[in-house]
């Protein structure tokens, strides 16, 4: 598969995003879109796990959710949330002070440290706001284009990108919606060119809903699953999961009568 681009809007993705996006086929769009409706009808409730009641709290979960999971962070957070109920609060704070609320945590000296800093900059550098530009989510410490676009997308509703998590890059390799062994940047952009704008957000969501409870990294078989039977064409998991032919099933036998049914085609990509 060849990335295109387009040379029309080349100029209007630089000035926003910093990139230009590839240039999918209408067919991949159409398919693209196909997929995004059978992921609303099977998680009609997707949203985002981390809990949280302010930009800023939302900022500091996803700090700590990275290499950890949602249901950790969740399990942290509210004391951490008393204790320091504003950016000022951290910023008034230390590392040390932060550390015992998070000790649960993986990396959770790192993640005091960039939680104390980030807070700092919100006080110091924007109001005690947390920014609702990428630009300037970047700037803060802890803060990469993953964490920034959880931000944007679900405290602002702001749709600057598809967040990228490892739920997400995995299904984005099953359900061919990027090139095979394409990586995490290349990902996000290529579910940005296919995707609706307005439903990026929403799109990491039911990405994130698939890959954490049915289409997991092993140790389950959901080929019949309608998302996966109609889409995953690069499915490890469809592969392993064909059973191997007895010596009895390699006997002739009567072809069975038709039904009359008529078997629902594959998805098939054509990025």
């Amino acid at each position: 598969m060849t990335a295109e681009f387009t040379p029309a809007s080349s100029a209007a993705q630089k000035a926003e995003f910093g990139f230009e996006l590839p240039r999918p086929t209408a067919a991949a769009k159409a398919r693209a879109l196909a997929l995004l409706a059978e992921l609303r009808r099977n998680y009609p409730n997707a949203h985002c796990e981390l809990n949280y009641a302010s930009p800023h709290e939302l900022l500091v979960a996803t700090i700590l959710s990275a290499q950890a999971t949602d249901v950790s962070v969740n399990k942290a957070t509210p004391a951490l949330f008393r204790a320091f109920p504003s950016p000022a609060d951290y910023a008034r704070s230390s590392p040390e002070q932060i550390e015992p609320f998070i000790r649960s945590i993986g990396l959770f000296r790192s993640k005091a440290r960039s939680i104390h800093a980030a807070m700092t900059s919100l006080v110091t550098s924007f109001g005690g706001n947390v920014p609702q530009t990428m630009q300037e989510l970047l700037t803060l410490r802890g803060v990469a284009r993953k964490t920034a676009g959880v931000v944007l997308g679900n405290a602002f509703n702001i749709n600057m990108n598809v967040v990228v998590d490892t739920h997400v890059h995995r299904l984005a390799q099953r359900l061919s919606l990027a090139p095979a062994g394409a990586t995490v940047q290349q990902t996000e952009r290529w579910l940005m060119a296919l995707f609706p704008r307005d439903a990026w957000c929403e799109l990491s969501h039911l990405l994130i809903f698939h890959g954490r409870y049915t289409c997991k990294a092993r140790g389950v078989q959901c080929c019949q699953h309608p998302v996966c039977s109609d889409f995953s064409q690069r499915c490890e998991l469809r592969v392993s999961a064909k059973p191997a032919k007895s010596a009895a099933s390699k006997q002739p036998s009567k072809p069975s009568k038709p039904t009359g049914g008529k078997k629902r085609p594959r998805k098939e990509s054509n990025l």
